[in-house]
């Protein structure tokens, strides 16, 4: 069996993200969505509504009376607070172990992906971009791909780490050559397994701009941005994270400059001890 063959068979053995986040997604970015199209949907699937509830009422959020219904939550913490809520305890799921192939410790990769979806979140607010919650899940979710491709990354790591050095590759050049796909190609894949929107496919695919013409999907930009912001405050830096070259086009196209990344870095800083008790709770 092929490495290709292997993985393939490896990402059908993932636990999908549930289909009750393809159906908030489709409906949440919309101009015309409310909370009640949002709340129906969740109320449908028991497992995500327990654990929302559960969330909603942990001591975390501290709200005065406890919701009983998704309703009541989406009316106590308003619906972007319950969509992420949503989004992150689906992503827990498949992104909480550890990935020791890329040198993260277990929780390590969770919380870099959350901290890339709020700064991104945080990005996208400010360039007034609509799509947010979009944009918010394929940050979650951009890294999916190394859950399934850790074990083959830790079988070559010296041979990937070996191209790194002598012939000047990015981390993920190397994988590519070495295993013959890199995680990007393969968080695609597992995307469009789990039917997600060709945006969300196309967002997960490009997040490192391999292709240097996708720069100009805006959306793609900022997932990108997102990850290098983490990568510059020390958040998921792997083995891979300092083998990857930035591309300061990114920032052009989005009229982002150095001072803009500092204000976002001070804004993410005052909000990691809350990502940090959320996680907790998620």
């Amino acid at each position: 069996m092929t490495a290709i063959q292997e993985l393939i068979k490896e990402i059908k053995n993932l636990k999908p993200i549930p289909a009750v986040i393809n159906q908030i997604l489709e409906i949440v970015d919309q101009p015309n969505s409310s909370m009640a199209q949002i709340a129906n949907i969740i109320q449908y699937d028991p497992a995500v509504t327990a654990s929302v509830l559960r969330t909603c009422n942990s001591a975390f959020f501290g709200l005065k009376n406890p919701a009983e219904s998704i309703k009541d939550a989406v009316s106590l913490l308003g619906i972007d607070q319950i969509i992420e809520i949503v989004l992150m305890k689906s992503g827990a799921k498949v992104l909480s172990g550890k990935q020791q192939g890329y040198g993260l410790h277990e929780g390590a990769m969770w919380k870099y992906s959350v901290s890339s979806a709020l700064i991104a979140k945080q990005i996208a607010i400010k360039l007034s971009l609509k799509n947010k919650s979009t944009i918010f899940t394929a940050a979650l979710l951009k890294d999916i791909g190394k859950t399934v491709l850790d074990r083959f990354v830790m079988d070559s790591f010296e041979k990937i780490s070996a191209l790194v050095v002598n012939e000047n590759l990015s981390f993920r050049e190397a994988e590519k050559k070495i295993i013959g796909v890199d995680h990007t190609e393969l968080g695609g894949m597992i995307a469009k397994m789990w039917k997600f929107s060709p945006k969300m496919v196309k967002i997960i695919r490009h997040h490192h701009l391999t292709d240097v013409s996708m720069v100009k999907d805006k959306e793609i930009a900022v997932v990108y941005l997102a990850d290098c912001i983490c990568m510059m405050i020390g958040i998921g830096v792997g083995s891979d994270g300092l083998a990857y070259r930035f591309n300061d086009q990114a920032m052009k196209e989005l009229g982002i400059k150095a001072d803009d990344i500092s204000k976002i870095i001070a804004q993410f800083a005052l909000n990691m001890q809350e990502v940090e008790d959320l996680l907790n709770v998620v």
